[in-house]
């Protein structure tokens, strides 16, 4: 019987400021750049804590064998052939790859993250695609865990079998809560809202705003699925052109550059809302445009957070949500 790989999250820096390194160069790194190179250090968990502490005379002591912990893992336990999950905070994707080779020490890649494995991507799927358990699980605070709970949900996932449920997890922080409320509602968004009914539903989050709308009719509609103005007739500028897209994959610059070009008169806007994200090539297009507005799938959730107790019941209902006060130490403690 094969044995099942094993299944390593990992976290791209406290901003996700390591991304660019992990996806462009095919690996997967750790920080910790003032241990230097832990090639030569024992298959030994002490020698790694007193590397830790000769590196950083400061460390907490209790926060030693929970960083040497990490850095062993990396160096010793991890093997070529595990299963590696990165979850994404800029694009929101969830990426699994192949862990392809031992590890190395290269600090010209990357002078904060020298510490480093290849790997080979295999996956990349947007969050809603797994069950919130797996999303908690994910959410770890530590740079380099080991997934053992939902670990067969990314195995199901690289195997192109992903099956997900609406589980729910246990104990998280607030900052997790915050983060589970923002994946739920925009799951249900996808799932419930298909094609034209989202650009209803973003007609009314924009008439909650205080805007007046009109919803294209269902068929070809030039790019233009509502039109936002301010007066009761739609005559007074200025006049808002959206366009809507319920997928979950990243708009790219020729879609964005063909709303843009409908434009026809100095009163005219134009406002891109999708479920996913956009490629840099559009928002480098965008930038600097002042008749351009893009809205991805993670700004949406913000808007609909901001105007839920304003929204229709038909609404609420898709994503029930309930107010809660959260102590401020324990909002504190996981910051």
């Amino acid at each position: 019987m094969q044995k099942e790989e094993v299944v390593w999250g990992i976290h791209a820096g406290r901003t996700g400021d390591a991304e660019s390194l992990f996806l462009k160069h095919s690996c997967i790194a750790v920080g910790w750049s003032e241990v230097g190179d832990l090639s030569g250090l024992n298959a030994d968990r002490e020698a790694f804590k007193a590397r830790l502490k000769e590196s950083r005379p400061g460390i907490k002591a209790g926060a030693i064998p929970v960083e040497a912990g990490q850095l062993f893992r990396f160096v010793y336990e991890m093997q070529p052939g595990d299963l590696v999950v990165y979850p994404s905070k800029h694009s929101r994707e969830i990426h699994i790859g192949r862990v392809e080779g031992p590890y190395f020490y290269d600090p010209r890649l990357s002078s904060g993250y020298p510490n480093l494995r290849k790997v080979k991507w295999l996956r990349n799927l947007p969050r809603i695609h797994f069950s919130q358990g797996a999303l908690y699980e994910i959410g770890c605070s530590m740079s380099l865990f080991q997934i053992r709970n939902y670990a067969d949900e990314f195995r199901a996932a690289v195997r192109g079998e992903l099956s997900t449920s609406d589980e729910s997890p246990t104990g998280p922080s607030s900052e997790e809560i915050e983060q589970l409320t923002r994946d739920f509602v925009l799951k249900r968004l996808a799932q419930e809202l298909k094609g034209h009914e989202l650009s209803h539903f973003i007609a009314h989050l924009l008439e909650k705003m205080g805007y007046r709308t009109r919803v294209s009719p269902p068929g070809p509609d030039a790019g233009i699925d509502i039109i936002a103005h301010q007066d009761e007739l739609g005559f007074e500028p200025p006049i808002i052109k959206v366009q809507v897209k319920s997928g979950e994959g990243s708009i790219g610059a020729p879609e964005v550059q063909a709303l843009y070009g409908t434009l026809s008169a100095e009163t005219e806007y134009s406002l891109f809302v999708t479920l996913g994200s956009f490629t840099k090539a559009a928002l480098n297009f965008a930038q600097g445009k002042s008749k351009l507005r893009l809205i991805d799938g993670d700004e949406l959730v913000e808007l609909v957070l901001q105007h839920y107790e304003e929204l229709d019941s038909r609404y609420k209902g898709l994503f029930p949500l309930k107010r809660v006060y959260i102590p401020e130490t324990l909002q504190q403690e996981s910051e």
